[in-house]
């Protein structure tokens, strides 16, 4: 019969793209026990990790964070609950894009976060995603997923996502990310310029809570991110902002694929607003320190 380990020792469960490998670790020295594969085929999963030890109590002292986790696979939505209830969070688990968003929609005030897979069983995360921005929910999303393109990881980030965490990972960074998340939708940080949901300037009108969008009498379509990066610009309305503040408020990182990420969404912006893209009167650069927005065209 297997000894009962303290209540001190963590279970940790590094999630791997279609294994989970249980380990712990204890407080005087940096163990760590694989199990073996097969144990998994002798008895289930959840009866296999309360052999192991205790369950942690969770140490959150205010209301729980709701988390909604979205993954089809059932052995990495199990683990990725395991571990989020470990570290004080409420979880709820959907298997697919629809069951998502029907929860979501009944308890839109209380999940406060939505760890989406990618590869999802007839809606994609990429549609998920995108039916949640387009009805206006700005609750944060991170996406997972095993693919490794950067094209990949740009669209997720164009339909929405705030993050994008590549398949394997570890577990530490998973909770990093999480953290990270939650911070900074509870610390959200008001507009330098307070905006109404209607906009105009040039030859542009923009509403952006229905996101409808019309240059010259003509429907544009914009992305998520390009109508989040075109509100802050509108709410820095003749400050100059840094590439570094772009990649920080509009899309939540300290870093980007590609140094070109935002250089590349200010040349849409200027082929869709501006009547000369060579020469821009609105979206203006400011030779090395990023970019300045003038809504009424400058002599």
């Amino acid at each position: 019969m297997r000894n009962a380990r303290p209540r001190s020792q963590i279970i940790r469960i590094a999630l791997k793209t279609a294994t989970l490998y249980p380990f712990y670790y204890t407080p005087t020295a940096n163990f760590r026990s694989h199990a073996p594969a097969a144990l998994f085929a002798a008895a289930s999963q959840s009866a296999f990790l309360q052999s192991l030890a205790p369950r942690p109590e969770p140490h959150y002292t205010q209301r729980m964070k709701r988390i909604l986790v979205v993954e089809d696979e059932e052995h990495l939505a199990f683990g990725i609950k395991y571990n989020l209830e470990a570290e004080g969070y409420d979880v709820r688990v959907a298997g697919d894009g629809p069951a998502a968003l029907e929860a979501i929609s009944e308890d839109a005030a209380d999940i406060e976060l939505v760890i989406l897979d990618l590869m999802l069983p007839g809606m994609s995360g990429y549609a998920v995603c995108e039916a949640l921005r387009a009805k206006g929910n700005q609750v944060p999303v991170l996406m997972l997923s095993a693919r490794t393109l950067v094209e990949d990881r740009v669209r997720g980030y164009d339909v929405g996502a705030d993050q994008y965490l590549q398949k394997p990972f570890d577990l530490e960074e998973l909770l990093s990310m999480i953290r990270s998340l939650l911070a900074r939708r509870g610390r959200a940080v008001a507009p330098t310029k307070s905006i109404g949901a209607s906009y105009e300037f040039g030859r542009a009108s923009i509403n952006f809570d229905t996101h409808v969008v019309s240059v010259a009498g003509e429907p544009q379509q914009l992305t998520h991110t390009e109508m989040k990066l075109l509100r802050y610009f509108v709410e820095n309305e003749g400050l100059v902002v840094t590439r570094a503040q772009l990649l920080e408020h509009v899309w939540g990182m300290s870093h980007m694929p590609t140094t070109r990420t935002v250089d590349n969404f200010i040349v849409n912006l200027r082929k869709m607003f501006e009547l000369d893209p060579a020469h821009p009167v609105h979206f203006l650069s400011v030779r090395g320190a990023g970019y300045r927005f003038v809504g009424t065209a400058e002599e």
